[in-house]
């Protein structure tokens, strides 16, 4: 099997994270144009529930399986890489199911906890089966990536997309144009938005679902690997190191799905009690503004603030058996070098996103949602106001992985807690006074503190110097990217530009701005070099 190394396997990673967005903006962009802010608080509120459980049982499983599956491939112990996989499909099938059927059972009482009633009771339940079809495939994806080969995992990803686009919007526009006839079949909920969501909720457990199928295809060609150290760990002991390391890594993540459900709670009880109706149009009704508010953001705002950290995320999966390797054999060298490539490489991303979708909200919210163009002008701020927190979120999760492969998988969750307590007093003291956009502040606080002290563990534990001058570069080039834009917006608004030429000259304006201030910056040093070695 051929091996990628940290870049190229970050690069394939990234591009089916690009691929696998474009295929989820394909899916939530007009699904939100479809059910509107109310109908998207349904949504959300079932993806409230599923993330926390399915952060619990598989999101720290890939990255498990991944770090085992590399500690075994370093010393050439291939029938220990054949039990892990074994081991962890029967042991996380049946947690996953278990996980499935806890979110089934819930239902019912987090609706009623959530939104005041049982509209969300559908959504909840269609996407139950997603835990367990979601636990399989973070198996199977976490085998590959120990290996460092990407391409399963970017493949599945793409599958993953197009299963959910295809189904998920069709069955929600089939639910949309035969209301009554679906409505006739759920006597016991009352808004045909309700199940709208389910609809396309269903289309998500569908999009895993074809995830696990496309992994069964693939083991039809995959070739067991043969030769190396014949020594195998027990299945005990081969459960005991994935519960060990993938549990702290769960529970760090449920705790990063916790501010969606702090957003939900408070958002929802904050504007019901304290009002705050800032941005609402008129024709919302009274008892729907929480709901629209909460669903605006969660469905608009939150949308466009996850495109860029859901690239960056692969950065942590690309470098994790590098650092793993590294720091087992005490590359000191090596393992520097990947942190700053980790690092560099997402805030080359973030920075520049950050400072172009701060300047072209407006214009970016109305392209993306012309059917709700409410719901967006309700975000325009609120977005603006969580740019800092993404760019914050985007270096983390490398850092996380980072954390985890020099053998210090519980740190992030304690460093979570800290940040999910900063979100959680935020938005009890900002939420009452500006709404949505007191959410977008506690957030940004909160992924702030959160990257400060994953840094500060980090750099404790390994002794790494950071590339603080290759990161401020970063900056000021992205700074430099944010002014083309806002210049050019600003003429191509006075030229009389429609809304999608403008942004795309002015995106065009920006990236080429934002490449040339690179390459001068990083023409500087070597300069300076020569005139030293001169």
């Amino acid at each position: 099997m051929k091996k990628q190394n940290i870049l190229k396997g970050s690069i394939i990673l990234m591009i089916s994270a690009v691929v696998a967005k474009g295929f989820g903006a394909l899916f939530k962009i007009p699904l939100t144009n479809l059910l509107g802010g109310v109908g998207m608080s349904y949504f959300s509120c079932a993806y409230s529930l599923f993330l926390p459980v399915y952060a619990l049982t598989a999101t720290g499983l890939s990255s498990a399986v991944a770090r085992m599956t590399a500690q075994s491939s370093a010393i050439g112990m291939y029938a220990n890489i054949r039990r892990i996989r074994s081991t962890a499909l029967l042991l996380f099938t049946g947690v996953g199911l278990l996980g499935s059927v806890a979110v089934f059972m819930l239902a019912y009482p987090f609706s009623l906890l959530s939104t005041g009633g049982a509209e969300a009771v559908p959504a909840l339940m269609m996407i139950a089966p997603a835990v367990l079809f979601g636990c399989i495939t973070a198996v199977e994806r976490g085998c590959y990536e120990g290996m460092s080969n990407m391409y399963p995992t970017a493949l599945s990803q793409a599958a993953e997309g197009a299963v959910k686009v295809a189904a998920g919007l069709w069955l929600c526009s089939f639910v949309n144009s035969h209301g009554s006839a679906v409505m006739a079949n759920f006597p016991s909920v009352t808004d045909t938005r309700a199940l709208s969501a389910a609809a396309g909720i269903l289309g998500v457990s569908l999009s895993s679902l074809g995830a696990v199928m496309f992994f069964a295809v693939m083991a039809l060609f995959r070739r067991p690997l043969r030769g190396g150290e014949e020594h195998i760990q027990s299945r005990r002991e081969i459960a005991r190191e994935l519960a060990l390391t993938a549990l702290p890594v769960g529970v760090s993540s449920v705790v990063t799905n916790l501010t969606s459900l702090v957003d939900m709670w408070t958002v929802i009880a904050c504007i019901s009690r304290f009002g705050c109706g800032r941005g609402v149009p008129a024709t919302v009704a009274p008892e729907d503004v929480p709901n629209f508010v909460y669903g605006s953001f969660a469905g608009i705002a939150l949308t466009v603030f996850n495109l860029v950290p859901s690239v960056t995320n692969m950065l942590g999966k690309g470098a994790l058996p590098t650092i793993t390797a590294a720091w087992s054999s005490r590359d000191r060298a090596a393992l520097e070098a990947g942190t700053s490539q980790a690092l560099v490489t997402a805030a080359a991303i973030a920075v520049p996103s950050a400072f172009g979708l701060g300047v072209l909200a407006p214009e970016v919210l109305h392209l993306l949602f012309p059917l709700q163009s409410d719901e967006a002008e309700l975000c325009i701020s609120t977005l603006r106001l969580l740019m800092a927190g993404m760019v914050c979120l985007c270096l983390s999760f490398p850092v996380f992985s980072l954390l985890q492969a020099v053998g210090k998988p519980s740190a992030p969750l304690k460093i979570m807690l800290v940040g999910t307590a900063v979100k959680l007093a935020g938005n009890l003291a900002l939420v009452p006074l500006i709404g949505a956009d007191g959410a977008a502040i506690s957030t940004s606080l909160c992924y702030a503190v959160i990257l400060a002290v994953s840094l500060t563990v980090y750099v404790r534990v390994t002794g790494t110097v950071l590339p603080v001058g290759a990161l401020l570069k970063v900056l000021y080039a992205g700074a430099m990217c944010g002014g083309a834009v806002y210049l050019s917006e600003g003429i191509c608004t006075r030229a009389g530009a429609s809304g999608l030429i403008g942004t795309a000259v002015s995106v065009t304006a920006g990236a080429v701005m934002y490449l040339v201030s690179l390459g001068l910056l990083s023409l500087k040093r070597p300069k300076r070099q020569a005139l030293r070695d001169t």
